[in-house]
């Protein structure tokens, strides 16, 4: 899987969101100050040459729709920032975010009990 620039994953944020839209829709949707059409449209083609976005044709244009599901990115890149930043150890990566997002007991008995839900499936 490719990684995906952050203007590119804006986008795919919001086609997971909306699961499919026309340019005019994501831009309708983006923050102030909105990108211009052809940015946008450039953006969502060169998702769709990554492989990341398919379209069907409707009238005159395109509706767009994501490809890859937003889990199977977020794992990808996880594991990448894992990978680089704590030599490939899960351990290493919660601990971090335990110590930097101080989170409290109840925060860490939650993810305990998925840990054990997952370990069970």
């Amino acid at each position: 899987m490719k990684e995906l620039t952050k203007a590119e994953e804006e986008v795919m944020q919001l086609l997971w969101k909306l699961e499919e839209a026309n340019v005019a829709h994501l831009i309708d949707e983006m923050e102030e100050p909105k990108p211009a059409y052809n940015t946008v449209s450039t953006i969502v083609r060169i998702l769709e040459n990554k492989g990341f976005v398919g379209f069907r044709k409707e009238g005159r244009g395109h509706i767009y729709f994501p490809k890859v599901e937003k889990d199977a990115y977020s794992k990808f890149s996880l594991t990448k920032l894992m990978n680089n930043y704590f030599e490939g150890s899960p351990k290493s990566l919660l601990s971090f975010f335990v110590k930097k997002n101080k989170l409290s007991l109840n925060e860490l008995e939650e993810i305990l009990k998925e840990i054990d839900k997952n370990k069970k499936s």
